[in-house]
């Protein structure tokens, strides 16, 4: 029988690739450089299965209607990079990878928060230029943690992944916001009835709610502004959810007093409104970047596929 035909549009880990190359006719990207819109089209004309990541936008004008492939099976949980009702209108499956980047992902929140409380990228940069001159009383004071408010925005796997780590780590109270009632949070934690809400009440706010759609720019000048002069804005979720120019404003006017961000807007660029800032933490979007969780991730997407391929459903469909 005929293995089916599948692209990898970058290199997954060694361990995912070989189990690829051994169910099906795999196609891997040795040079791992981004694919161009037109070798995206390319990919959905000659493959059966094309295997995305987020630096792939799957818009309307590469999702048209003649593609051979017949299923996206997306290497993330987010999947706002893909245009999912021209990918349904095309005869696309897409799949995602939920669950297993959820401990990852909220352990890196947790790295931004505390490096952005205790100013850890500022004492590193110092340190390392040579600038540092001994301790002193004075020297880099931070704020605390533990005892403090966190607000989440988003309060799905991810979300409440975070409210464990901050509660039952470091004594902090919760509160949150979602679109819908979230019953068991998983840590004692109180539901405000809008975004607005929760950052006015909120020391931290993390971000893990999805991009696009309704949340593109979900934290705008006006949002901004609700929040405590003394906070800081965590995002580990999506570039587009935060407006990138009102947050350098509200930075600026010491609206806020800082942010850690893990993802940006234009990645792989970054403005150098932010990256000459000192009262920011940036880290190249790290969320999932452990060994094991990036296996489990290509592991659940050979999962999808096979299930397709097998005329099951995909455990993972989104569309």
């Amino acid at each position: 029988m005929t293995k089916p035909k599948v692209i990898v549009t970058r290199r997954w880990p060694r361990e995912v690739e070989a189990r690829l190359a051994g169910m099906f006719d795999v196609t891997l990207n040795e040079s791992d450089r981004p694919f161009s819109p037109q070798q995206l089209r390319e990919a959905l004309l000659e493959a059966d299965a094309v295997l995305p990541t987020v630096t792939d936008k799957l818009g309307a004008d590469i999702l048209e209607a003649g593609l051979r492939a017949k299923i996206l099976g997306n290497f993330g949980v987010g999947f706002n990079h893909i245009d999912i009702p021209a990918a349904r209108s095309a005869g696309l499956v897409v799949t995602n990878t939920p669950a297993v980047l959820t401990d990852a992902t909220a352990d890196l929140a947790m790295t931004l928060l505390l490096m952005c409380a205790r100013r850890a990228g500022e004492g590193e940069r110092e340190l390392r230029s040579g600038a540092w001159s001994g301790w002193r009383p004075t020297h880099l004071c931070g704020t605390q943690v533990t005892g403090k408010t966190i607000g989440i925005i988003g309060m799905g796997r991810i979300g409440q992944a975070m409210a464990r780590r901050c509660h039952f780590g470091f004594g902090m109270e919760v509160v949150f916001f979602d679109s819908y009632p979230v019953a068991n949070p998983g840590a004692p934690a109180r539901q405000l009835a809008t975004v607005e809400d929760v950052l006015a009440a909120a020391d931290f706010v993390s971000l893990h709610c999805p991009g696009g759609g309704e949340n593109h720019n979900l934290i705008n000048r006006q949002r901004l502004a609700c929040m405590k002069p003394t906070a800081i804005l965590v995002n580990t979720a999506r570039g587009d959810v935060v407006d990138e120019e009102a947050l350098v404003e509200a930075l600026d006017k010491g609206v806020i007093a800082g942010a850690g961000l893990d993802v940006f807007k234009g990645e792989p660029v970054v403005p150098s409104t932010l990256t000459g800032r000192q009262d920011v933490v940036l880290l190249p979007h790290l969320g999932s970047a452990t060994s094991e969780t990036r296996i489990a991730m290509g592991m659940r997407v050979i999962d999808n596929l096979s299930a397709f391929f097998e005329g099951r459903s995909p455990p993972d469909m989104v569309s």
